[in-house]
């Protein structure tokens, strides 16, 4: 069996380090220092490609496999860890997320922006009294005609502050346990959606990390991401 990289994969390896070395580096103790990215950062990786490696080309992204998303992610972390966190948390976490389980029209309108990198994804799961233990998380999610209504809070949110496309997990079944959770597609537009200022942190500084909250916050029955009560197959497929 051969374990050699493809030359597409080492071309991709090369393209990565090269850019990361020769554009982050530079930037890497000014990021840690105060704490932030440059603002067009997410642009940046959209132009070069790789925000959506694993999503068909279709929708704007790639269409390889996850060897190659891994060897994007070692090569930003070799420079800037913590930019490839953020990076994980959008393109895995977030739009690999919603391709592999959304709808055609999901995938039609969230994953062509964040492959670009016009927009910028999160993924919502830890709650204040539910980190490792996710099935307890305490955020609900009400039907009510077209759309659900959803309470609660998210804590310790990679790129939380700045996201614009959240993969959101909350209870449509309280009584069900773990078999009641949901994934939801969240906008920050959305009628009360809120996020919190970056949270202070010791290591990956300038990866934004904040709290998000939902206050009656009104989701389309559109954006339900799979099935209802089914989120634990969304969560552990991506």
């Amino acid at each position: 069996m051969d374990f050699d990289l493809s030359d597409e994969h080492k071309m991709l390896r090369d393209m990565v380090f090269d850019f990361a070395s020769g554009e982050i580096g530079p930037l890497a103790e000014k990021i840690d220092r105060e704490d932030k990215f440059p603002d067009n950062i997410f642009k940046r990786l959209g132009d070069l490609g790789i925000l959506g490696v694993t999503i068909p080309e279709k929708y704007g992204g790639a269409g390889s496999d996850l060897l190659s998303a891994v060897m994007v992610l070692e090569q930003l972390a070799y420079t800037c860890p913590a930019l490839a966190l953020s990076y994980g948390a959008h393109s895995n976490l977030c739009a690999n997320n919603i391709s592999k389980n959304g709808t055609e029209e999901q995938k039609k309108k969230y994953l062509p922006p964040l492959c670009s990198g016009e927009k910028v994804g999160a993924l919502a799961l830890t709650e204040p009294q539910a980190g490792s233990d996710a099935t307890n998380i305490q955020t609900t999610a009400k039907r009510m005609g077209d759309e659900y209504i959803l309470n609660g809070t998210k804590t310790f949110i990679t790129n939380g502050p700045i996201a614009d496309i959240v993969v959101l997990y909350a209870k449509t079944d309280k009584s069900r346990g773990a078999k009641g959770i949901s994934a939801f597609i969240i906008e920050k537009e959305f009628p009360g959606f809120s996020s919190s200022k970056a949270i202070e942190k010791m290591g990956h500084r300038g990866s934004p990390t904040g709290e998000l909250i939902l206050e009656d916050c009104r989701v389309p029955k559109e954006d339900l991401l799979g099935e209802e009560n089914k989120g634990i197959a969304v969560m552990m497929s991506g």
